[in-house]
């Protein structure tokens, strides 16, 4: 009641707040009305989080558990279709929108808040990534909660901010180990104030940690029991240990994030950064700085010595938008303000044109959505060469492929199958987590359908006696890219 009652007592103050509510609940509505017009099939990672959610557990081969459980939850209440298993997704980037005007609130001013959490929910990164589903929505909800609790820490001796510290970080951990990022940038953060390093004498930051770590322990558990596949596959997902350098990826990702936090916006930072060298800072930018820059900084080298994914800093944009806001505010920037705004909304616009039109349209010959499309054709072609075989009285026991990707989506889009998809292991130790608890072990006995992407080069055809070709069938994904789809009936497996 006290946020409400101080938000309400300036009449300036309220409108910036109604601007706030009608901005959030305006976008998520259109956010959710695009998500029921998207003409997207479910991309194999999104394919293979719903696999997992109907294996309620701990853990699974890539990821903590939280995409499973936020997965399941949503098909429970809402269905099994794309639309239901991507809608939490605009969902939570409302409440971590509320939770960065929160943070700017708190930090800056009210107006402050507003702005950054209305620039924030349009960032184009946001803006894409509301419309799939994927570890990082959940994980920038809980990482504004914990940089709003770890700030109040120095505000107030209550034990609330320790208690939201606790909660934010380990359900963070719980929806991706890069959670972890929080504490370096909070060492980081006192590194470079030693006036609040008093705080690492303050029992409601070890309590709050050692509270959270104690929320991921059940899934260290579930990694003991299967050879600690997550963290191998994450070690194994940073390609260390190679001989070379490469510094056009590292410039590569750079760009990428030019898209992902928007032109304006990253130009500003790297603006800021320059400036905090030559500056002295006042206490919330130093806060705000230290939750980005290390960040961008250690993903940026990751990727000059062996690769990075565009959204692997995502989490350094939350506390980014309102160090960039706040600025622009502070240097009376308005027009550079007013068209990063702008050139967010033209961006979201494309996106919910892009994926309402996806598959029908390709304008300029250009389909940016072909990877998520062509997906259900394949398991449509895969049903057809099942329902041939029974016609013919000569089933088959399993259907396997020989990517990952075609094992999600199958699995998905052929979730009413009675013949079981599971999942080729030619190695001693499995790759993915459908190799972990699907593998295809030859002990059916009896022909086995092959989906291959490869096709006449596939790997998977060695191990068996005979490898007879069916059908090969070229299927379209979006109006510009093709698959070429090979089915083989298997039979006689030889072992690996």
């Amino acid at each position: 009641m006290r946020f409400w009652s101080e938000v309400w007592r300036d009449a300036s103050d309220g409108f910036w707040v109604s601007v706030l509510i009608c901005v959030l609940l305006g976008l998520l509505g259109l956010r959710i009305v695009a998500l029921w017009f998207n003409g997207t099939d479910l991309f194999f990672d999104e394919a293979q989080y719903w696999v997992w959610s109907e294996e309620p557990a701990f853990g699974y081969f890539s990821k903590p558990p939280m995409i499973a459980w936020m997965i399941r939850a949503a098909t429970e209440s809402c269905g099994m279709s794309e639309f239901c298993i991507r809608l939490p997704s605009p969902l939570l980037y409302s409440l971590t929108g509320f939770g960065v005007f929160f943070l700017g609130w708190r930090l800056y001013d009210i107006k402050t808040g507003v702005i950054a959490a209305i620039a924030f929910v349009t960032l184009p990164g946001v803006s894409v990534s509301a419309g799939i589903i994927s570890t990082d929505v959940p994980l920038l909800l809980f990482w504004v909660m914990g940089l709003i609790a770890f700030a109040a820490m120095f505000e107030t001796r209550s034990w609330w901010p320790g208690g939201l510290l606790a909660l934010a970080f380990g359900l963070g951990l719980n929806s991706k180990y890069a959670m972890v990022w929080f504490i370096v940038c909070a060492a980081v953060y006192l590194l470079m104030t030693p006036s609040r390093r008093y705080i690492l004498k303050d029992s409601r930051l070890w309590v709050s940690l050692a509270a959270g770590a104690v929320m991921i322990v059940p899934n260290i558990l579930w990694n003991m029991e299967n050879k600690f596949a997550t963290l191998s596959h994450t070690a194994d997902n940073a390609k260390w240990g190679g001989d070379l350098i490469h510094p056009i990826k590292a410039l590569e990702f750079l760009g990428a994030q030019f898209g992902v936090f928007g032109p304006i916006m990253f130009g500003a930072l790297l603006v800021i950064v320059w400036r905090s060298t030559r500056e002295k800072l006042v206490e919330s930018d130093r806060l705000l700085l230290a939750f980005c820059v290390p960040v961008v900084v250690a993903i940026t080298l990751q990727a000059f010595v062996s690769r990075a994914h565009a959204n692997w800093a995502a989490v350094a944009y939350v506390s980014a938008s309102v160090l960039v806001i706040a600025t622009m505010i502070r240097d009376l920037a308005w027009p550079w303000l007013r068209a990063s705004l702008a050139i967010h909304v033209a961006l979201l616009a494309l996106v919910i044109a892009g994926t309402s039109l996806a598959g029908r349209y390709a304008p300029f010959g250009l389909d940016p959505f072909a990877r998520t499309l062509g997906w259900q054709k394949i398991a449509e072609a895969t049903r057809l060469e099942l329902d041939r075989a029974r016609d013919e009285g000569k089933p088959f026991n399993s259907v396997i492929s020989d990517t990952r990707s075609i094992t999600s989506e199958l699995l998905y889009y052929m979730r009413d199958e009675s013949t079981p998809i599971l999942a080729f292991r030619s190695r001693a130790y499995p790759r993915d987590h459908f190799e972990l608890t699907r593998p295809f072990a030859g002990d059916s006995g009896g022909r086995v359908l092959l989906v291959s992407l490869i096709g006449k080069s596939s790997p998977v055809k060695r191990a068996f006696k005979t490898a007879v070709k069916l059908n090969e069938r070229t299927l379209d994904a979006g109006q510009t890219k093709t698959r070429r789809v090979t089915f083989y009936a298997l039979s006689g497996y030889m072992g690996k």
